[in-house]
This record gives C-alpha cells, sequence and structure tokens, in this order.
C-alpha cells in the first residue's frame, strides 16, 4: 500500500454471497457509508460490470454527486466500482472466512484522480487530496463495522 490505496478487512459472521448480496446493492450504501447518504441505479442497471449508479454525498462543509460504473461484480467474491470515470475506484472483496466471511474494502486514488485535482484545484489541489486520503482511511473502517451490524442483524 502507498498513500493513495487503503484497505482494511474485518470478519463477518456470514457467508460470501450473504455479504456480497448487501455490499453489492448499492441503493443501501447510506446504511453504512459515512459520507455517501444514498445511491440510485441507472434504470435497469443492478450489480453488474458496466452498471452504472449515482451517488449523493453529504459532508458538514459540502454536498456532491458521483458518477460511478461498476468495473468488477463476481458474486460473492468482489463487488468494485470506479467513480467519475476512473478518478477513484472503491471495492469490497469477500474470502471464507472460517464460518464467516474476511470483508474487505479497498480504495485507490490513481494518478488520473490526483490530476484531476491538480487542474480543478491549483494551489489547493494537496489540501483536498490530503481531506480525500483522510476520508477514506476513517471512512473504512467506520463503513466496514456498519457492514457487519446490517449483515448480521
Amino acid at each position: 500500500m502507498d498513500e493513495f490505496t487503503h484497505a482494511e478487512s474485518i470478519h463477518v459472521d456470514a457467508d460470501p454471497r450473504a455479504v456480497w448480496d448487501v455490499v453489492s446493492d448499492v441503493t443501501r450504501t447510506g446504511e453504512w457509508s459515512p459520507i455517501c447518504a444514498r445511491c440510485e441505479w441507472d434504470p435497469g442497471d443492478g450489480p453488474h460490470v458496466g452498471a452504472h449508479f449515482t451517488g449523493y454525498n453529504v459532508k458538514p462543509d459540502r454536498e456532491w454527486e458521483t458518477r460511478s460504473e461498476v468495473v468488477a461484480a463476481e458474486t460473492g467474491r468482489v463487488f468494485r466500482w470506479s467513480v467519475n470515470g476512473g478518478r477513484v475506484f472503491w471495492g469490497f472483496e469477500m474470502v471464507p472466512d472460517g464460518e464467516g466471511t474476511r470483508l474487505t474494502e479497498t480504495w485507490e486514488f490513481p494518478p488520473e484522480g490526483r490530476e484531476f485535482f491538480r487542474q480543478r484545484y491549483g494551489e489547493a489541489a494537496d489540501t483536498e487530496i490530503a481531506i480525500r486520503q483522510a476520508d477514506a482511511r476513517a471512512g473504512i473502517p467506520e463503513t466496514l463495522a456498519a457492514v457487519k451490524r446490517v449483515v448480521e442483524g
């Protein structure tokens, strides 16, 4: 891992398919995400490669929308999406772990995303990038704990 990628894992007392069924239903994202209040699939889309959805994000200082495309969707194994044309990638990976699942959430902020920030924010880009890094590092464990609560019910 480097400063532009982050991943953490948690054990969930459910089989990988049950975990995948929850995390791949983006309409439920508001139940576990500390920033994304809700997501909506494009009409007719769902958890498959090439599907698109819109995310509605809220922080105390701002609100914004994102457009995402599912880039990996293997039932019971992985659900990953690209945000705003590859500027950021998020995902969940599931592997059997005893009688449950080890759920890993991943975040990647590739060079294309950082370059977009440099063009958009100019001299403030480093500050804006640092905010996104901090949000990911703080949000991933919070998200994983909430997904665990939702799945285990």
